[in-house]
């Protein structure tokens, strides 16, 4: 009887270890512990209260525009407009009410409805002509960052906006998306609990609700996915515009933080938010990842751009951890895809 009842406990253990290791966050988080206890040691100041929500507030900067574009990655798609998208949206609401002086809540509303027009149409070209959405979304890129930079100098004569502070309705529209508390010592930005907030959602939608598995499915095989009758194409400019409402909501962020915006911003975090998704765990290929995987990618984000500082070292070497992880976190992705289709049947 004693054999009896071992030998079923040893062939379990690597099955429950191998379901754990193939899923799409466990090498993300084992990154992210790893250089925790690194800043940890090497930079003294990293250790504090205050360190530590300041990490978190530069990850929820990147991570909640990470979440839609993790999303969009794993319904196989891309979309480059997205790092220029926050500047657009700030720069639609702030110029529209300095420019005929309107409360700031319509020029809020304003932008909202110009973002997700931005990513509905994103959506419809990409479904419309067959193109692959790297190339509708990098001439996307072009358009508002030219735009951004064009109508702004021909507004307000310069390449940054007018301080908005005076207008009416500032100050509740600062408190919904850039107010800040204080906890002990720490100052903790509602930023960060917006960012929560966003990937719990994310995180339900794509393990609970049924158009989570419409995601899975359409990055997975578009074809299949619709010959089982998932709304492909609906589904697909849903994701879009996700990127250009979370894109919005940063944009809302920066602009009610600091009252002005510099047209030429942007430029460049697009990249952030592939790589925050990669890291966690998504694949470039679609139909595999989670938005907790982005979460942590992004997390992992915050902690090295602020921990080199705090560390006293070149910033400059940021760039190249960054270039590593993703080298990195293409290969573990691919170990951790065979991991989970093993033993599934073809």
């Amino acid at each position: 009887m004693t054999v009896a009842t071992a030998e079923p406990r040893t062939r379990t253990r690597p099955v429950r270890l191998g379901a754990l290791l193939a899923r799409p966050e466990v090498g993300a988080l084992a990154a992210a512990v790893a250089i925790f206890v690194f800043f940890l040691l090497v930079a003294p100041s990293f250790r504090s209260s205050a360190s530590f929500f300041t990490v978190l507030y530069q990850s929820s900067t990147i991570g909640i525009v990470a979440v839609g574009v993790g999303l969009l990655m794993i319904g196989g798609e891309f979309d480059l407009s997205a790092g220029v998208m926050p500047i657009s949206a700030g720069l639609v609401n702030s110029m529209f009410c300095w420019y005929f002086g309107v409360n700031l809540w319509v020029g809020a509303v304003l932008s909202l409805a110009f973002c997700l027009a931005v990513g509905f149409l994103n959506g419809w070209l990409v479904m419309r002509t067959g193109i692959p959405s790297f190339l509708i979304t990098l001439g996307t890129f072009f358009v508002l960052q030219g735009a951004n930079l064009g109508v702004t100098k021909l507004v307000t004569g310069s390449v940054s906006s007018s301080d908005i502070s005076a207008i009416d309705g500032f100050a509740s529209l600062q408190k919904v998306f850039a107010s800040s508390f204080t906890l002990g010592s720490a100052t903790v930005w509602i930023t960060v609990l917006w960012w929560i907030l966003f990937v719990a959602l994310a995180a339900w939608t794509l393990q609970r609700a049924r158009v989570g598995n419409w995601i899975y499915a359409v990055g997975g095989s578009a074809d299949s996915a619709r010959a089982v009758g998932v709304p492909v194409v609906r589904t697909k400019i849903g994701l879009f515009m996700t990127v250009s409402f979370l894109g919005w909501f940063v944009g809302m962020h920066s602009l009610y933080r600091f009252n002005t915006l510099q047209a030429g911003n942007g430029v460049g975090n697009e990249f952030l938010y592939i790589i925050a998704a990669v890291v966690g765990g998504t694949l470039l290929t679609g139909g595999f990842g989670n938005a907790i995987g982005a979460a942590i990618g992004a997390f992992i984000f915050g902690m090295t751009s602020l921990g080199i500082v705090y560390a006293g070292w070149d910033p400059n070497w940021f760039k190249a951890f960054l270039g590593v992880m993703l080298l990195l976190a293409v290969l573990v992705n691919t170990y951790v895809k065979r991991l989970a289709t093993k033993g599934r049947p073809s």
